[in-house]
């Protein structure tokens, strides 16, 4: 178990490792219990640096012996370091060792491990110190050669194969990298083949490989992949540089997917797919994780990061050319809506709350606890930013550059800045402050018009956030239209670049006072702060030009709406419903743009907005008010819903694409307002008619919010109860759609089915990840679902911490409710924190949550 309460490691401390090394040779005698692994290391003084402490990590090894140029040599452990003086700590040397580990006890899921008989690993980050004593840090880059002895069909690693026989593989890897991107997989698989020829000609040979039985599975990730490796070439000129590319599909995985060189390993749900077990957003999803961990190839490992506090530097970008990427292939205004919305929903509450840090974090103890949605998806909001302030054409200049520059290197923030430096001759230092200012900004909105001059002032400020109480002006791109009376755009969108705490612009010439349409695209990750009527609100989205925009003025319309029903017992707003049914009559707009238009904001959103404003909210109040408002909006496009129905119909054989998609999450979104009229008989029918997941998962939801649909979830279960992936679904279907007042006891007597593993990080979140975003549910009064959330994060925690830790976050957002709730919370953390023997993982985690 690691030590509880480890030292803080800070970005400002980075020293260089005294040695680089310019090979590495691994051989694996697997075993179950005790796996030999053999090291052999060559070493050379690092000439940018005097230091020579020649310290080595290590965690949970058995030293068997070690070496320094042939000779035995006697190292000292302790704590997870080995240190040695080589003999000339000036010259070459050669380092060797063999280790023995138990895989098979390695529940953690870090490291080398067992998951169901199959050998994997997981080492991002700080996951191959439990292989081998290696400088496990990402500025260390070499060329690995591997040999793996074992009793198993399919033995692979990172790079190209090289010899081959009964009982043994070897593998090399030409390209430098550090050890977070080493891979090894063993076991009994079987391949889906492909191939793939580069834009320069080259044959790369192409495996997805599964366990026995779920090769009808793979087709989908394999075209997926295929269309990755063209995008990158055709968008970013980027050209896969090895002979074989493989994924690997396992079911116990903590991550979604991991970039491995040329060795991807994948969460079996982030790969595994067909239209009989697979819903329309596992498709997307599972195609933009593929993208995601294929573009990491350059974004991530030939250039990598120099420290784990630039992990936004890999991810950050990585993310936003998956977007890119998904907006290429599909719809890119419904992209770029559900992304805003996925970002509200995790990084806002992250920014604004205990959890707070900035994109490139100063310091930290335990770096798995910032693999985080501001890492991610704030990081990548920081790229979309800097593309909009430099333009299309610059980027993809900057981005030259810092490919032709930066190959094989471990990089920082600075370098990645100083390529959009160097093509563009801007002045940097203050857009640099997205990565080192926490928190959210917010900015309000002044408007005066006077003789055909329209000026539009705005104001930011940033709330303070833990350890970073003063924040500076940030350069905030504004992405602004405006748009007449009647509805014409007269002036087409433009960047203002908005670098002052406040700061004017000015629009002359006009024949009447505009409309504006700000942050368009959601141009900035900011919470925009504009008193607006309902009319224009309306006004906005029946005519605005921009698709967000439209969008989010339906969005405001029904946030707006939900407030004054939960503070002031108010009616549903008629602008609100008229402008719904305008909209939706509108069949030029994309179906799954429409099916958008029909969603409402989130509860935990609304609890948020509500604590801005000074109003302690009512989780209960709060669902009464959202189901108050589906009902109204069921009834108001009653006759509508039909015509709904029928126009979403698909006659063709399924295809997870974007057009039949849309139709589905149309006559989805129709179906569920249709349930609350019918009470469930064209979801019955529905359900009883399904020839795919989509549909079938869809009528089944339906009937379960209306209270019905026990037999059908009872033969739901009859029909996939051998299929893990969708018995994840059932899990997760029953808790997150029960009411506020069961679903403690619906997830209480889960956790009693003989299907509940809660070992594997699947299952457990399918499980209380439901229970956590249920938010009335969640927070009913009696915080019955925080003890029994708190009594399986204490069960787990020892098996697995990092699965723990990030279930934590479900009490970020503590201080926003009443003083019984907080209470109750208080009490819950504090009994996971007495806990002996704690991880650091959730040590760390809940410190911050309950210091804050």
């Amino acid at each position: 178990m690691r030590d509880a309460a480890p030292a803080t490691i800070y970005l400002k401390d980075y020293v260089p490792f005294g040695y680089l090394v310019d090979e590495v040779h691994l051989t694996f005698d697997l075993a179950p219990n005790a796996t030999l692994v053999t090291s052999r290391i060559a070493f050379r003084p690092n000439p940018d640096t005097d230091n020579r402490d020649f310290r080595l990590n290590g965690e949970g090894l058995s030293l068997r012996w070690a070496k320094i140029d042939g000779q035995d040599w006697k190292p000292h452990v302790r704590d997870g370091i080995l240190s040695a003086t080589p003999p000339n700590p000036e010259t070459p040397f050669v380092w060797e060792a063999q280790v023995e580990i138990n895989p098979e006890a390695n529940t953690a899921l870090e490291g080398l491990y067992l998951s169901n008989g199959m050998y994997c690993t997981q080492c991002e980050a700080e996951g191959f110190r439990k292989i081998t004593y290696y400088p496990d840090r990402p500025d260390v880059m070499s060329t690995f050669t591997v040999r793996i002895n074992g009793p198993h069909p399919v033995l692979l690693s990172n790079g190209n194969p090289g010899a081959s026989g009964e009982g043994f593989a070897e593998w090399h890897d030409p390209w430098p990298k550090p050890a977070y991107l080493f891979a090894l997989v063993a076991g009994d698989l079987v391949a889906h083949s492909d191939r793939f020829t580069t834009v320069s000609g080259r044959e790369v040979d192409l495996n997805l490989w599964v366990r026995p039985g779920d090769e009808g599975k793979c087709a989908f990730g394999m075209e997926a992949l295929k269309k990755s490796m063209r995008w990158d070439e055709e968008v970013y000129g980027r050209e896969y540089d090895l002979d074989a590319f493989n994924i690997v599909a396992v079911d116990d995985f903590n991550m979604g997917a991991m970039e491995n060189k040329g060795l991807n390993i994948f969460n079996s749900a982030a790969v595994l797919a067909s239209p009989e077990t697979s819903t329309d957003d596992n498709f997307e999803r599972i195609e933009a994780i593929i993208a995601h961990e294929y573009f990491h190839n350059w974004t991530g490992n030939r250039i990598t990061c120099r420290d784990w506090f630039q992990l936004c530097l890999k991810e950050g970008l990585t993310v936003f050319r998956d977007a890119q990427f998904t907006s290429d292939l599909r719809s890119a205004p419904v992209k770029r809506i559900r992304d805003v919305i996925e970002l509200r929903a995790r990084q806002f509450p992250e920014d604004q709350g205990p959890l707070s840090h900035p994109v490139r974090p100063e310091s930290f103890q335990e770096i798995n606890n910032f693999y985080t949605a501001t890492v991610y998806e704030k990081g990548a909001e920081v790229i979309g930013m800097l593309k909009r302030l430099v333009g299309d054409a610059a980027y993809a200049e900057a981005l030259d550059l810092y490919f032709a520059r930066h190959d094989g290197q471990a990089c920082t923030i600075e370098d990645w800045l100083k390529v959009f430096e160097d093509v563009t001759g801007r002045d940097l230092a203050q857009f640099k402050r997205w990565y080192s200012q926490a928190g959210t900004p917010r900015v309000k909105v002044e408007e005066d018009w006077q003789d055909g001059t329209y000026t539009l002032t705005l104001s930011q400020v940033t709330p303070p956030t833990p350890g970073q109480p003063d924040k500076l002006p940030q350069v905030i791109p504004i992405a602004l239209g405006l748009l007449g009376p009647n509805g014409d755009e007269v002036q087409p969108t433009q960047i203002l670049e908005f670098t002052r705490a406040q700061q004017s612009f000015t629009f002359e010439g006009l024949a009447a006072r505009p409309v504006p349409s700000i942050l368009r695209e959601f141009s900035a990750p900011v919470v925009l702060e504009r008193e607006t009527s309902p009319a224009e609100r309306a006004f906005l989205l029946a005519h605005d030009t921009d698709p967000f925009n439209r969008w989010e003025a339906g969005r405001t319309l029904a946030e707006e709406c939900l407030l004054t029903m939960i503070t002031e017992g108010a009616a549903p707003d008629a602008d609100y419903l008229n402008g719904l049914l305008a909209v939706l009559r509108d069949e030029t707009l994309d179906p799954a743009y429409r099916a958008l238009m029909l969603g409402l904001p989130s509860q935990s959103e609304l609890a948020a907005t509500l604590h801005r404003r000074g109003v302690t909210p009512n989780p209960q109040a709060i669902w009464d008010a959202t189901e108050t408002l589906r009902q109204s909006t069921a009834q108001h496009l009653h006759d509508l819903l039909p015509r709904l129905r029928a126009e979403t119909q698909v006659d063709q054989p399924f295809a997870p694409d974007a057009a039949q998609s849309g139709k589905r999450a149309l006559g989805g979104a129709a179906l569920a307002l249709l349930t609350r009229l019918d009470g469930g008989a064209q979801a019955t029918d529905d359900y009883g008619r399904a020839d795919n997941m989509t549909l079938q998962l869809s009528a089944l939801s339906c009937l379960l919010k209306a209270g019905k649909g026990q037999a059908e979830l009872a033969a739901f279960y009859d029909q996939w109860r051998h299929d893990r992936l969708v018995i994840d679904k059932w899990f997760g279907l029953q808790v997150g759609l029960a009411s506020p007042d069961k679903v403690v006891e619906t997830a209480r007597a889960l956790t009693g089915h003989p299907d509940f593993n809660w070992k594997n990080p699947n299952r457990f979140r399918a499980l209380f990840g439901p229970l956590a975003m249920h938010h009335a549910g969640f927070h009913f009064a009696g915080g019955a679902a925080y003890e029994l959330l708190a009594d399986w994060l204490i069960r787990l925690d020892p098996v697995n911490p990092q699965t723990t830790a990030r279930m934590c976050s479900a009490f970020q957002t503590w201080r926003r409710y009443d003083a019984d709730r907080q209470a109750l919370i208080a009490v819950q953390l504090d009994r996971i924190l007495a806990q002996p023997g704690l991880s650091r993982d959730t040590t760390e985690m809940l410190t911050r949550i309950k210091g804050a």
